[in-house]
């Protein structure tokens, strides 16, 4: 036993170094560290302050997000030049201005356009007599000038008008008097999802309460603009159409004009073909050829527009993601309706290829789109749900 307590007498003042050096140790290694990395900020992270899983992943060039670049972003915005500019008073840096005005003082900063038109002299506070509250654009053709012109006549002055010219024919629209009011935009051969993805930018558009984004094609007889616009406003609508007259060009239930009623936000459908009566074609549903967007809708809807897929098929049954409750905030205006002329307009600026006519290239690739666009939008989501999955495995350790 006395060899034991010897012993155990021995160790303590071994010990105490050894705990002092390790002490010491793990002081100097944990200042390193702090200085290494510093302090994130949630505000920077982009989480949400009620619940940290749904972060704003960043986009890749591509503008796709994934998880490595959400990792790449916090690694960005927790480097010492992010904290050097923060803390440098002598210099600008505010990271809640639009991306890359991060080094312009809030003031100057002007994130927003629109399509007012202004004079070249006086002053530029006496330029606007009256400012639009409502954009109405038109997809054109020479050939539909006429029908284009007793369409656009049902709009008031509180309306910008916007015309797309895909045959590049402008200067034979100025003989009309309101054309030297509207804006003209010509590039040939082009869509109307085409120019809506690159001149319809949310932050362009974004003085107007709604946005009209219509077909060249349509019967405007029956339709009253601001009429309609009181209706959207009155059953809260973030987006609509105007019913089809039934017996001309009807493809689905949903938008067929009722004549009992004001609007109507649900229907039947054919048996199988709607497995939700919530969902489309039997809700939640318009179609694309004369849409009408809320400001904050088409925010939305513009981002999901793809670059590469012109004709906006599929559309229709997507922008449902866009709103909450879709069954609810998307709707067909019934006493304000328009007829759907279904004149093929877009088939004649195709091209004849293997031996077809330029219509049927035009139409097989519509419907590839189509199906393109259904495989885009469930991979996103797929993708987007196993990231989120990823995150929450590793930040729950």
């Amino acid at each position: 036993m006395g060899i034991l307590s010897r012993s155990a007498v021995a160790r303590k003042p071994n010990e105490t170094m050894r705990l002092i050096v390790t002490t010491f140790v793990g002081v100097v290694f944990g200042f390193l560290i702090g200085v290494s990395f510093p302090t994130l900020s949630l505000t920077k992270l982009n989480l949400s302050s009620s619940l940290l899983p749904p972060v704003d992943l960043s986009y890749n060039e591509k503008g796709k997000s994934s998880m490595s670049d959400f990792y790449s972003y916090v690694k960005k915005n927790s480097s010492s030049t992010h904290s050097q500019r923060r803390n440098d008073t002598s210099k600008i840096w505010v990271p809640t201005n639009p991306r890359g005005a991060e080094m312009l003082p809030p003031g100057i900063v002007e994130a927003e356009s629109d399509y007012y038109l202004r004079r070249l002299w006086g002053k530029p506070s006496e330029d606007l007599t009256t400012k639009p509250r409502y954009l109405v654009t038109f997809t054109v053709g020479i050939k539909q000038k006429n029908n284009i012109d007793a369409a656009v006549k049902k709009f008031s002055e509180d309306f910008t008008i916007l015309l797309f010219h895909y045959d590049g024919i402008t200067t034979e629209w100025d003989d009309l008097e309101w054309s030297k009011r509207a804006i003209h935009v010509s590039v040939r051969k082009q869509t109307k999802w085409w120019y809506a993805k690159r001149f319809l930018h949310p932050d362009i558009v974004a003085p107007y309460d709604y946005i009209f984004i219509w077909d060249e094609d349509l019967g405007v007889e029956h339709f009253n603009a601001e009429e309609y616009i009181k209706l959207v406003r009155k059953h809260g609508l973030e987006i609509s159409q105007p019913g089809l007259e039934p017996n001309k060009g009807l493809t689905w239930q949903m938008t067929k004009r009722r004549g009992d009623r004001e609007v109507h936000k649900q229907t039947e459908e054919k048996p199988g073909w709607c497995t939700d009566p919530h969902l489309p074609p039997c809700a939640a549903f318009v179609e694309i050829m004369a849409p009408v967007f809320s400001r904050s809708a088409w925010r939305c809807v513009w981002h999901m527009i793809q670059n590469d897929l012109v004709h906006g098929w599929g559309l229709d049954f997507a922008l449902r993601k866009c709103v909450e409750p879709a069954h609810e905030k998307i709707g067909v205006v019934d006493s304000q309706w328009i007829v759907h002329q279904t004149v093929p307009s877009l088939g004649s600026q195709g091209e004849s290829q293997g031996g077809k006519a330029p219509w049927q290239g035009v139409r097989e690739r519509c419907r590839k789109e189509w199906t393109m666009f259904q495989m885009r939008v469930a991979n996103a989501e797929s993708a987007y749900f196993k990231a989120m999955e990823m995150y929450n495995s590793t930040t729950a350790h």
